[in-house]
């Protein structure tokens, strides 16, 4: 059976959170994958229990791991899921056939977020600002956020005829738009209620994985880790970066696996930006015994300033109106399209996409 005849057959694609943990749960309980389930104090929509799930093919003598992680960016987590369980038959394959290799698969980093249609977990952190390293300070933000607060976040609810889209491009004529977006989107522990806010000190998921990734990883000693993202980039496409805190030198060999064209760094001359607090690297740093490279794979959905509105929108309609009224629930559909976009040509294109690159990643880990 083909690619495109899997998809056709099944779409991967669930319409919640708890029939995406459900059918990741379920597909996985063959007797060769170990499982792991943490509730989280968090409740969804409901009440009902939220949990990162944790599964892992292969011995737990393997030399070499892949990582895949989904849900980082809550929402995010509908397609990172989709990829978890798309790639699900070639990975157990792949393990049967390679003694020395084992699959990691983390099903929704943030939950809270994939439950409740939003990017953010219920401290409105987003975690991929919030694993900032030892010695590292929960504060600060970029005087350019800072002055931009009042167009970011407005304390109102969302509200038709705003000009912001027209607002916003007069910032990007004043200030750049690669200065500008590395300046918005690096990463603020100072806002509480505004976007790319970070925290003020861990919050429980990277606790838990912080606690529990090297029993996931076993006795891998080379690792690549990669966590998957849209929202960001061409329609359909993507683009494979890894932290500024890994050294060039040390990437070479292993990014030249990968298609040229999509790799970058996490800089702002590119696709992304940098971050602060950036999930991978973290994970990086602190499994400093090992052979451990970071990726993030971004997948691009609409235009910029889209994506940035209805990160806006809903974020004013969680903290400043109600978020069960017709308003909110207009914000966070939205949401959920601008990162997982229903068209099915696109679903289609990024779950082919995702696929090859998770192809070409073991067959980095084949010659690490």
């Amino acid at each position: 059976m083909t690619i495109i005849q899997m998809l056709s057959d099944d779409p991967y694609y669930s319409s919640s959170y708890q029939e995406a943990r459900t059918r990741f749960v379920e597909r996985l309980g063959a007797p060769s994958a170990t499982q792991w389930r943490y509730e989280l104090s968090c409740r969804g929509p409901s009440g009902e229990a939220l949990s990162i799930d944790v599964a892992r093919l292969g011995s737990q003598d393997a030399t070499k791991a892949l990582v895949l992680s989904s849900g980082t960016h809550g929402v995010e987590g509908y397609f990172g899921s989709a990829v978890q369980l798309a790639a699900l038959h070639e990975l157990q394959e792949a393990v049967a056939q390679d003694p020395s290799l084992a699959v990691v698969m983390i099903h929704a980093v943030n939950p809270y977020g994939f439950a409740h249609l939003r990017r953010v977990n219920e401290q409105n952190i987003d975690l991929n600002r919030n694993f900032l390293l030892p010695g590292e300070r929960f504060e600060g933000a970029d005087p350019t956020y800072a002055s931009l607060d009042g167009l970011l976040n407005p304390t109102s609810p969302p509200q038709r005829g705003e000009l912001f889209w027209l607002k916003a491009l007069g910032q990007i004529a004043r200030h750049g738009f690669q200065a500008l977006k590395s300046s918005i989107a690096q990463g603020q522990y100072e806002f509480e209620r505004g976007l790319f806010f970070g925290g003020r000190g861990p919050s429980e998921s990277n606790e838990l994985i912080t606690q529990h990734l090297p029993e996931w990883l076993g006795s891998a000693e080379r690792v690549i880790h990669i966590d998957l993202h849209t929202g960001l980039g061409r329609w359909g496409s993507y683009v494979l970066a890894s932290s500024e805190g890994v050294p060039r030198a040390e990437l070479s060999g292993l990014l030249s696996h990968f298609d040229q064209d999509k790799v970058q760094g996490l800089n702002s001359s590119g696709v992304l930006y940098t971050i602060r607090g950036e999930f991978t690297y973290a994970c990086r740093q602190r499994m400093s015994d090992r052979q451990y490279y970071p990726l993030l794979a971004e997948f691009g959905t609409y235009n910029i300033l889209r994506v940035l509105s209805a990160l806006r929108a809903e974020n004013r309609a969680t903290h400043w109106g109600d978020p069960s009224s017709e308003v909110g629930r207009r914000a966070r559909a939205e949401l959920k399209e601008v990162f997982c976009p229903s068209d099915p040509a696109w679903r289609r294109q990024v779950i082919t996409e995702a696929l090859r690159v998770i192809t070409q990643a073991r067959g980095a880990l084949q010659v690490m």
